[in-house]
């Protein structure tokens, strides 16, 4: 069982921070420079844990000039496979949903080629060319408007 909840402390934030610098600059070879943007302050971020409380996975979403833009989705390698990644798609699109006063014109992301699969699954289709975002490849993925998948 993976719980996940919007972050409200500073301690859960760097604990989220951590996830990313494990997951990004480590593991993927992504710059910290690249990794932690302009936007961390105006992002509702979110923690996953494990059902014994630990920390295994963060992601975050933010309003921009194009809707709504899911990102950072982060989980450890050593809880990779067990619903973690499940559990904050559905969470952040949950959120989303639920605190947006107004309409949402789009929700998209940019999703690495290995994780579209876990996005499809929630109904996101991608768009366009494939394209290289920190030396990684991606594809943006979008989710029609009533295409969102509860699963």
């Amino acid at each position: 069982m993976i719980d996940v909840l919007p972050i409200a402390s500073p301690a859960d934030l760097e604990t989220a921070f951590a996830i990313r610098r494990t997951v990004f600059v480590e593991e993927q070879q992504v710059s910290a420079e690249e990794e932690y943007d302009e936007y961390e302050s105006t992002s509702t971020h979110f923690l996953a844990r494990t059902d014994d409380g630990t920390p295994c996975g963060t992601a975050r979403w933010r309003r921009t000039s194009e809707g709504v833009k899911m990102e950072r989705f982060a989980v450890l390698r050593e809880c990779r496979g067990q619903g973690a990644g499940k559990a904050l798609v559905r969470a952040v699109l949950n959120d989303i949903f639920n605190q947006q006063p107004e309409p949402i014109e789009r929700i998209y992301l940019h999703a690495q080629v290995t994780a579209m699969p876990l996005y499809a699954g929630f109904g996101f289709v991608p768009v366009g060319a494939m394209f290289e975002e920190a030396g990684i490849q991606h594809y943006k993925m979008v989710l029609p408007g009533s295409a969102y998948v509860t699963q």
